[in-house]
C-alpha cells in the first residue's frame, strides 16, 4: 500500500506475543497510522535463532525468551515501522528487498526473488499493492508457512479480503501475486501484515479469496 510510505511507527505497543504455529510468533497493535489492525512476526528456529519480520513496537520483554534476535526482515519499504530502532537496540542487520521505496535508513543488505534470508525464509516477488513487495515462505515440516505482507489483509476470522483497489500500485497484479503463492508454494500457515493469521488450510482460504472477488481486474503477468 504506497499510500503508508514514508510514516512512522504506529504509537502503540503490544502488550502480548501468541503463538501461530510451533515456533512463528505474532504480535498487533491498532496502528494509529492507518486506524487499523498491523501486525508483525518473529520466527524461532531450533538453534535459538530469532528472526523479526515487518517488527511492530512491542514489550521487548516478550521476545527476549524466545532465543536471540539475529536479523530483521522487511517485506515491503512501507513496512519498516520499528525496524531501525530493533536494528540499534538489538544490533543485527537489516534485509530489505531490492528497490525498496521510502526506507528512512539504509538497510544492511538487500534481496530479491528467489533469494534464501535468515531464517530459512525464501524470498518471492509478489507485486500489487506495490512493485517492491515480497512473500516470505518457509518449510517448517509438515507445513508451509507464507508471509503475504499486503497481498491481503483478514479482518476478523473470516475469509481473507484485498485492499481497496484505490490503495494499490496494481490491483490486477495482486490478483495474479495471490495466484502464484498458490502455484509456486506449498501452503499451510498464511501470516497477513493486517489480520489474524491462519494456522491452517491457508491454501484454502486463499483460494475462498479469490473466489469471492468482486473487484478483481485484468493485468499482466507479475
Amino acid at each position: 500500500m504506497h499510500t503508508l510510505v514514508n510514516m512512522s511507527e504506529p504509537k502503540a505497543k503490544a502488550r502480548s506475543l501468541q503463538e501461530v504455529v510451533p515456533g512463528v510468533y505474532n504480535w498487533h497493535v491498532h496502528d494509529d497510522r492507518i486506524d487499523a489492525r498491523s501486525d508483525a512476526y518473529a520466527v524461532a528456529d531450533r538453534d535459538g535463532a530469532v528472526i523479526l519480520i515487518d517488527p511492530l513496537p512491542i514489550d521487548e520483554s516478550l521476545l527476549l525468551p524466545l532465543g536471540s534476535i539475529t536479523a530483521i526482515v522487511l517485506t515491503a519499504g512501507n513496512h519498516q515501522r520499528s525496524a531501525w530502532k530493533f536494528r540499534k537496540r538489538f544490533k543485527v542487520p537489516v534485509w530489505a528487498p531490492e528497490n525498496a521505496h521510502g526506507l528512512e535508513e539504509e538497510a544492511d543488505n538487500i534481496y530479491a526473488n528467489g533469494d534464501t534470508l535468515p531464517g530459512g525464509l525464501s524470498a518471492l516477488h509478489t507485486p500489487g499493492p506495490a512493485h517492491s513487495m515480497f512473500t516470505l515462505w518457509m518449510q517448517q515440516s509438515p507445513r508451509g508457512i507464507v508471509f503475504i505482507s499486503d497481498l491481503l489483509t483478514r479482518p476478523g476470522h473470516g475469509t481473507p479480503e484485498f485492499i481497496p483497489s484505490e490503495y494499490q500500485d496494481e490491483p490486477g497484479r495482486t490478483r495474479l501475486s495471490v495466484q502464484r503463492v498458490l502455484d509456486q508454494l506449498p501452503v499451510d500457515t498464511v501470516c497477513f501484515a493486517h489480520g489474524e493469521p491462519i494456522a491452517r488450510d491457508g491454501d484454502r482460504a486463499l483460494r475462498m479469496a479469490l473466489e469471492q472477488d468482486t473487484e478483481g481486474v485484468s493485468a499482466p503477468a507479475p
